[in-house]
């Protein structure tokens, strides 16, 4: 199977020499950052407004703030780049940004 060279292919292609079946969907976790509570809380509203299933946290060691959207898709690069794009437009009134995705491998 080919992947596009950048970050979001090489996730990709390590999912797939993982063993992780491209025929079934998985569940994605989005990272959304935003700069502080206030602006995850509106981040959170917008995101959900949308239809996407977020929750915000912030991590106790960085004190960074994210909103965590998870999603159960089938693994295709254009979609993932798609959601991505889609976040960061609903992010960037709150200054926040898509910051990478990730699943789980068992």
């Amino acid at each position: 199977m080919k992947f596009p060279s950048d970050d979001d292919g090489q996730v990709l292609k390590m999912l797939y020499k993982e063993g992780v079946d491209f025929k079934e969907p998985q569940n994605v976790d989005f990272f959304v950052a935003v700069p502080d509570k206030s602006s995850g809380e509106s981040v959170l509203k917008s995101l959900r407004d949308e239809g996407f299933s977020c929750e915000l946290e912030q991590d106790d060691e960085t004190e960074e703030w994210t909103c965590f959207c998870l999603i159960k898709m089938l693994l295709n690069y254009d979609d993932i780049i798609d959601i991505q794009k889609r976040l960061d437009e609903l992010s960037k009134p709150y200054d926040g940004y898509s910051d990478g995705w990730a699943v789980m491998v068992e």
